[in-house]
């Protein structure tokens, strides 16, 4: 991968000079992962830092037997961060929801080059706080209808992760269960509210290649309350 391409993936080294990039790439470890298998295990030491090349992840909290999404990751996303920066145990594990590859940089290089380029030190700062704005937003809509809920999900992901086509954004055709959780509603609600917008032809789902259509972002960010 070259240091352009690499630089334009990720928001988090769009900042960062030519020479921190390829000193990244050279010491980054490239990994491929199936559907459903675990990139992170819960309470596993943080030892390095993820970035997500193509495909999707899922975060998830588990306790005992349960297990809940908390967060979808797409293409030029990171993750693994927290665990690394307070050297603790991670509190969630990640899944692959679709055939992903991910680069790793360990902990120690990933340190020791924020030490070295204050600009990319500084952009870090500013996505994590930006996840932190994100957190709120969502628990300042916790208590609103479950369709402005889903509507909001389902826009933050078109923003953040999707690919423009013909027949708008196109986001990975995520599980609807997995959707319900990261949403805080039930499934049954979901589904119906996912069957609504089908209906008004706001979304559409192509199920043979796992996309879901975006296709009137507009309507869609008006239902979540964005514009």
């Amino acid at each position: 991968m070259q240091t352009e391409v690499f630089s334009e993936l990720f928001p988090l080294l769009s900042t960062a000079n030519p020479q921190t990039l390829e000193w990244l790439l050279n010491v980054a470890i490239d990994h491929e992962y199936p559907v459903g298998r675990a990139v992170l295990m819960e309470d596993a030491w943080g030892n390095a830092v993820y970035f997500v090349v193509s495909g999707w992840v899922k975060v998830r909290r588990t306790s005992g037997d349960d297990s809940v999404a908390i967060a979808i990751l797409g293409r030029g996303d990171f993750f693994g961060e927290m665990a690394i920066l307070d050297e603790s145990p991670r509190s969630t594990d990640v899944i692959a929801l679709s055939p992903v590859k991910l680069l790793s940089i360990s902990r120690e290089r990933f340190i020791q080059i924020l030490f070295k380029d204050p600009q990319l030190h500084h952009r870090m700062l500013q996505l994590m706080v930006r996840r932190v704005r994100q957190i709120n937003q969502r628990l300042q809509i916790r208590t609103s209808p479950p369709a402005v809920k889903l509507a909001h999900t389902l826009v933050s992901l078109g923003e953040s992760y999707g690919q423009e086509s013909d027949q708008g954004k196109e986001i990975f055709n995520i599980p609807f269960k997995d959707l319900a959780e990261v949403t805080e509603i039930g499934v049954e609600e979901t589904t119906k509210i996912m069957e609504k917008l089908h209906e008004k032809g706001w979304i559409a789902i192509d199920n043979v290649n796992n996309i879901i259509y975006l296709i009137n972002f507009k309507q869609l960010m008006n239902l979540a309350g964005k514009v």
